[in-house]
């Protein structure tokens, strides 16, 4: 495993870390402990040593997943969890101090952790990160000794650059793949600037980027790769990256010929990601222990050459950047 700083949080993190949406089994499935507690225990046993989750992740089950694996081990493993969005409804106006000191409160005591090494907003409405109060609160908290870092998730490259203006604001969170290059632009610039940690997430445009669906691969009614394509749960660019479908298969044939003879696409995609410097570390998911061996395996890949980066660059440009590069 190699590390990386992750800003100004000081921790020293694993380059591929672990998301924890599906940790407990495929999208929709009932929660099992069981498989999370294989998934999670690998990944340390491989030398990951940062764990991002959430309080809605399975309505709780996998903050508490999260917290028994880290009261069960010797190593030393940072715990993210996340806020927010167990406001119903996700409105600016429910944002309040109140309500997310007690989703923090609860956070601790389904993981039973005294701290938090950070907390993160939970991709709230864009005019969220516009409001003082909000940010103040988790300074309280930290007096507190309830959090070690605030961070933010998020939709937009605008409320990431926002965002980072608070100066408690210690990392982001945001979605960075080979069909989502806009935050290399401006972002990844001003985040190294202020010395905040980037946390990649959604590396794998929900599994469009191993290469392994086609037109005939069927996801279950109760996954948002069916029913989110068009955005009508949440944030459309959370499902496949806001890509249609049939236009990033077609974008990943080309980009099978860039990386020849790899059945599975997924470590080239995270390798991909981890030649950008401004990267802390990147958490695809796993909802079985092969997919957490699947994404271990970009340790092993060589850097891609200049002509795979320029060939990767020219297949986003053709494909994707006009539908959805200034949309998020």
């Amino acid at each position: 495993m190699n590390y990386r700083k992750l800003g100004k949080t000081g921790y020293s993190i694993s380059e591929i870390s672990l998301g924890t949406w599906q940790v407990g089994g495929k999208w929709g499935d009932p929660f099992s402990h069981d498989n999370a507690d294989q998934i999670l225990n690998a990944a340390v046993d491989a030398g990951v040593n940062f764990i991002d989750t959430a309080d809605v992740y399975g309505d709780g089950e996998s903050e508490k997943a999260v917290g028994r694996l880290v009261r069960s081990r010797s190593e030393r493993i940072y715990v993210a969890t996340k806020c927010g969005r167990r406001l119903q409804p996700h409105t600016t106006e429910a944002y309040q101090p109140k309500a997310l000191r007690k989703f923090v409160e609860d956070s601790l005591q389904n993981m039973d952790l005294d701290t938090l090494d950070l907390i993160q907003l939970h991709c709230p409405p864009t005019d969220v990160f516009y409001r003082p109060e909000i940010f103040e609160l988790f300074d309280r908290l930290k007096d507190e000794g309830k959090i070690q870092n605030l961070g933010v998730s998020v939709e937009k490259v605008e409320e990431a650059l926002k965002a980072i203006e608070f100066p408690n604001v210690t990392t982001v969170q945001i979605i960075f793949n080979m069909f989502r290059q806009r935050p290399a632009e401006l972002f990844f610039r001003e985040a190294s600037r202020r010395n905040i940690g980037i946390i990649v997430r959604v590396p794998l445009a929900s599994g469009l980027l191993t290469g392994t669906y086609s037109t005939n691969t069927a996801f279950s009614p109760t996954d948002h790769r069916t029913f989110n394509r068009e955005g009508a749960a949440f944030d459309k660019g959370e499902t496949f990256s806001g890509v249609a479908y049939e236009t990033g298969l077609a974008a990943v044939d080309e980009l099978k010929t860039v990386f020849p003879g790899e059945a599975n696409l997924a470590p080239d995609a995270l390798r991909w990601i981890l030649t950008f410097d401004a990267v802390s570390c990147i958490i695809p998911g796993a909802s079985k222990p092969a997919h957490l061996t699947s994404n271990l395996q970009a340790l092993d890949r060589p850097a891609p050459t200049p002509e795979q980066m320029a060939a990767v660059k020219r297949i986003y440009d053709e494909w994707i950047k006009n539908p959805v590069h200034y949309l998020w």
